[in-house]
């Protein structure tokens, strides 16, 4: 039994054919005889481009086209990328500035699409690649966050991106004046590289009259949109499709330049085009998560209650604005940026700068990671400060009534806070510390516990549509509008609609991925697939119950009224007739009813769901060298009534395992020059499972009232709390030692280097 109830989980189905080799992956499916595609990027991070001369490239042996900026103009197809923009402070739209598919005159980091060629294999396309002549003259590069610096678009004054703001200042400063203490912090984020397993993959075919695109994405409406936009087809000309994905973790969740040039070039050549990213090449590539700074200010009275809190961030965008860059740090970290405490008044500041590095996007949280991170690290200093246990000070501050509505707008339904954080006191042995702490001074090593509470608040379109088609061979299909990345989608939605029909696991198959067989739909990110899907799921079930209602009613010889569906089948009141679901769409098959064959319904949900809990993290460092070893990892969370607890532990593993990453050993480096030098797993570091414990997981579950299931989303729960409680747990074991500020990644020598500043070593 696990924490969640494991006892009431079927195994992954999909695992049958995961672990057998048989995953359908971009790359197993692309058509036969399909071209190769290879992407020639900048060298340099900031440039212009003086000559590109593809000449030889073209002449090459089995080279069939070199596609540049000249050649997608001659094509007519639209230059640039779309990216959601904001509102500044001051009530004007921010500026997204021009992101070419290709770059036509000047680069702008370091990994950017200069040229891509197309050839019979992959080898002939690298080969011709070299042939391309492109004459860069260097220009200053900048990679700080301050306004200002050489200028990476002409559009932008000082590389700002946007301006933003929520809350009103005055409050705020009112409240931090008269604040009884006041505690401020700087800290910063790293950032970090996605590393999905699979790289980004796609192909194109062209019939002549529609564009079949494939690509290893989070939902293919937004794709096929923004397709039919740079191409100029009408949306009924383009099908995208996604076979099954490893991983994404929001990266995917977004159009990228090469999708408009391999699509661009099957049309053009009128045959099958393929892509797939090497390593190397999605580490410069591929849009990068976090990379922010935040300068918090926190205001307490004299009972320790929080009085005001005001934080200003300044993000790096990357040298453009990705498709959704400009919301991370500003509309989504403000959902969740008062956390789980009654913080009467708030004041966000948001700057975003443009540098020359790989666009900014979503990473798994998408801004919550990052507005938990500072609002727990500004607490955990506070009570040390202030002379307060941590665990004291967080519960004098949390909500207690709901619904409570936060300062900007969030209605949180339900949660216990308290329950939540006594349950993780409780299991992490908080009480016991002090006795492991000393044990540990005795090996001369240094002790550290951290708490982190965490709210997420659901995000993603609150609509989502599913569709129910029976068979002929007594199967039956169920269309569903978001997209696996690997969560186990065809289990839980298999397993969903059995327990509310009866129908056989088996029996059962999810379609998903397709924009020709699913019309519309929201796709995946921001834990928003099984609680949105599972509601669509539940109101399909109701159509194929009110629909087949008068037609049995009919056979039984009842009136309608007298139908009624449960435990798995149709009844009759006062008769002993019964159908199971199948064999009710198997009389209506006979008798040539096939308007019941299949159903479809939408539901929209009149909420977010707001899942919640808390970690802790205890951490043992060596002073000699700065090591850290992650003793214990407890987490006590509360995502309501879960449909599939093991694929929900599942959830929390992935998600707790990619926030130690960020914070223990994950960070992307370049040099004065835009270079990166963490493009290999040589030189970056991803967590190993020799690096962590065993994670202890509980639930202390209160039902949502948002949703009919109860549901609240767990995809990325475990990486929101999982940065703050490591870097409370570090602090902890330093502060003592006289250090004051640690941040991410707490590697060996940063830590070896914070001490020995605490000892005055140099």
């Amino acid at each position: 039994m696990g924490a969640f109830g494991r006892s009431q989980s079927i195994r992954r189905l999909e695992d049958l054919r995961f672990l057998a080799g048989r995953g359908r992956y971009v790359d197993d499916i692309a058509p036969a005889g399909a071209l190769h595609l290879h992407v020639l990027r900048a060298p340099v991070a900031h440039a212009r481009i003086v000559r590109l001369d593809a000449a030889l490239a073209r002449a090459m042996p089995g080279v069939r086209l070199v596609v540049t900026a000249a050649e997608l103009a001659a094509w007519k197809v639209k230059p640039g990328m779309r990216a959601v923009t904001v509102r500044n402070r001051d009530g004007s739209e921010a500026r997204a500035p021009f992101r070419p598919a290709l770059a036509a005159d000047r680069v702008r980091f370091v990994g950017e699409a200069v040229a891509a060629i197309v050839a019979e294999s992959l080898d002939a396309a690298r080969d011709a690649a070299e042939r391309v002549a492109v004459d860069y003259a260097e220009l200053p590069v900048k990679l700080d966050l301050a306004p200002g610096g050489a200028d990476l678009h002409e559009s932008l004054a000082g590389n700002v991106g946007y301006d933003w703001a929520l809350g009103e200042e005055a409050t705020v400063a009112a409240a931090l004046a008269a604040a009884a203490q006041r505690v401020r912090l700087v800290v910063e984020d790293n950032r970090i590289i996605v590393n999905a397993m699979e790289p980004r993959a796609a192909f194109a075919e062209w019939d002549g009259r529609r564009l079949h695109f494939c690509f290893n994405g989070q939902g293919v409406w937004g794709q096929k949109a923004a397709l039919a936009d740079a191409l100029g087809l009408a949306e009924a000309a383009v099908r995208v499709t996604t076979p099954d994905v490893g991983g994404g973790f929001g990266m995917k969740a977004t159009t990228y330049p090469e999708y408009v040039v391999i699509a661009a070039a099957a049309r053009h050549l009128g045959r099958a085009v393929r892509w797939s990213a090497e390593r190397a090449e999605s580490m410069l590539s591929d849009n990068a998560g976090r990379d922010l700074v935040s300068e918090a200010e926190i205001g307490f009275d004299a009972g320790f209650r929080i009085t005001g809190y005001r934080v200003r961030i300044r993000s790096n965008l990357g040298a453009y604005a990705s498709q959704f860059g400009q919301m991370i740090q500003t509309e989504i970290a403000s959902k969740v940026a008062t956390g789980v405490y009654d913080i009467p008044a708030l004041r966000l500041e948001a700057t975003g700068i443009h540098t020359n590095t790989t666009p900014t996007d979503a990473y798994r949280g998408a801004g919550r990671p990052e507005a938990n991170y500072t609002l727990e690290r500004t607490l955990d200093t506070a009570a040390r400060q202030l002379g307060i246990d941590p665990w004291e000070l967080r519960r004098r501050n949390f909500v207690t009534t709901f619904p409570w509505r936060s300062p900007v707008g969030e209605i949180y339904d339900t949660g216990d806070f308290h329950r939540v954080l006594d349950r993780l006191h409780a299991e992490a042995d908080a009480a016991g510390l002090p006795a492991r702490r000393a044990a540990a001074r005795g090996r001369g090593r240094l002790l550290g516990l951290g708490v982190a509470s965490y709210i997420e608040a659901i995000l993603g379109d609150p609509t989502e549509g599913a569709k129910v088609a029976f068979g002929d061979d007594g199967t039956v299909s169920l269309f569903v509008g978001t997209q696996s990345n690997g969560q186990g989608h065809e289990t839980v939605y298999a397993q969903f609609l059995s327990d509310r029909t009866g129908i056989p696991v088996g029996r059962i198959r999810i379609v998903q991925g397709d924009s020709d067989l699913v019309a519309t739909g929201g796709g995946t990110g921001g834990s928003r697939s099984v609680t949105v899907q599972g509601a669509a799921i539940l109101a399909v079930v109701d159509t194929v119950v009110a629909a087949m209602a008068p037609f049995l009613a009919a056979e039984f010889g009842v009136t309608a009224d007298a139908v009624r569906f449960a435990d798995g089948a149709f009844r009759a009141q006062g008769t002993n007739r019964a159908l199971t679901m199948l064999e009710a769409a198997g009389l209506a098959r006979a008798r040539g009813r096939s308007g019941l064959l299949a159903h479809a319904a939408t539901t929209r949900l009149p909420g977010r769901s707001y899942p919640n809990g808390a970690h802790a993290a205890e951490v043992e460092v060596d002073p000699e060298t700065g090591g850290i070893t992650l003793l214990r990892y407890t987490v006590v969370d509360d995502f309501g009534n879960v449909l599939h607890p093991l694929l929900v532990e599942g959830q929390v593993q992935g998600g707790v395992v990619q926030g130690l990453g960020q914070a223990l050993s994950e960070r992307v480096v370049h040099d004065a020059a835009g270079q990166l030098l963490t493009a290999t797993f040589m030189d970056y570091g991803l967590p190993r499972a020799a690096d962590l414990p065993f994670l202890r997981l509980f639930a202390e579950p209160v039902p949502s009232t948002s949703n009919p299931l109860g549901m609240k989303g767990c995809g990325e729960a475990g990486t929101v709390g999982a940065l703050a409680a490591v870097g409370n747990a570090v602090l902890d074991a330093l502060w003592p030692e006289g250090v004051r500020r640690a941040d991410m990644p707490f590697t060996p020598e940063r830590v070896w280097g914070w001490l020995r500043a605490a000892r005055g070593e140099g």
